[in-house]
């Protein structure tokens, strides 16, 4: 599979079978991002590094977006783990990870970035708005500032995001997956919280996305969100150990999820094994919304 060809899906599996071709392992190829080029926001660390290793691992090319001029001792060791790493049979040659410095509120700088990484690589082909904050305050006093900064980052931020790649693969021509981060609480509020304003900004990304995704269909640009459940990320460590020992028993699994639980659902919907999913929300909560 080539940089600018995607899995031919008329022939994989049983179609290739029935069609008398010659035998080719494709369940696992299908996942391989080899030559591909990838944006993630919010990706020094937690969720963002944890998704940005794992796309490199399938042979992308990870621009790490941040706020900080130049990352942290922690990621740059990421990123030479990440260079020791092994190619694979199936994926193909390791990819690698890249820092960049950006601000996701900043709609033109955001534009300009994507068009600086065209530049550099010459392709876009995934991108991953996860950039995020958490505040809480009591919803009849929450201050209009505080309530503003959180809609710029969690909603104007993932729409400047899908903006920026959704540009350059439309210019391209390229069928690129756009995936955004948003939350189960998107979907339900939570008991005993002041989540207004989080929960608000998830609540709008869901519905960002499916609109994105009929807008940009017949460019054949695909757009998903994540919704994560209570994952242990520094953002989560910083509540009381009784709040998170409470989180934990809230699902049916009965305890916090990993960071490392959602590179499968970020993988997928990043490859061509799921090229016919669109407009849809991968829940990942531990069975939290199933009660």
């Amino acid at each position: 599979m080539t940089s600018t060809q995607t899995t031919d899906t008329t022939h994989v599996g049983v179609a290739a079978a029935l069609a008398g071709l010659p035998s080719v392992r494709t369940a696992f190829a299908q996942f391989s991002l080899q030559g591909r080029v990838a944006l993630v926001t919010g990706a020094q660390r937690g969720i963002g590094l944890e998704l940005s290793l794992a796309l490199a691992e399938a042979g992308a090319v990870v621009y790490c977006m941040d706020l900080p001029t130049t990352p942290d001792a922690d990621w740059v060791k990421v990123q030479e783990y990440c260079a020791g790493l092994p190619d694979h049979p199936d994926v193909g040659t390791k990819g690698r990870l890249e820092y960049m410095h950006g601000d996701v509120t900043n709609q033109k700088s955001m534009w300009a970035l994507a068009e600086e990484i065209v530049k550099t690589e010459g392709r876009l082909d995934v991108a991953v708005a996860n950039a995020g904050i958490a505040a809480t305050a009591p919803c009849l006093e929450y201050e209009a500032d505080d309530f503003q900064k959180v809609l710029d980052v969690n909603l104007n931020g993932v729409l400047y995001t899908a903006q920026a790649a959704g540009q350059q693969m439309a210019k391209l021509g390229i069928k690129g997956s756009i995936v955004l981060i948003a939350s189960m609480n998107g979907s339900i509020a939570n008991p005993n919280g002041q989540w207004t304003a989080y929960n608000t900004s998830k609540s709008a990304v869901l519905q960002m996305a499916r609109s994105l995704a009929c807008e940009l269909g017949e460019k054949g640009i695909r757009v998903n969100t994540i919704s994560p459940g209570y994952t242990d990320t520094a953002m989560t460590r910083s509540v009381s150990r009784e709040l998170f020992a409470t989180w934990a028993s809230q699902n049916p699994l009965g305890r916090i999820g990993r960071t490392d639980e959602l590179r499968g659902a970020a993988m997928w919907l990043a490859s061509d094994a799921s090229t016919f999913c669109t407009g849809s929300d991968i829940i990942v909560d531990g069975g939290h919304r199933a009660w």
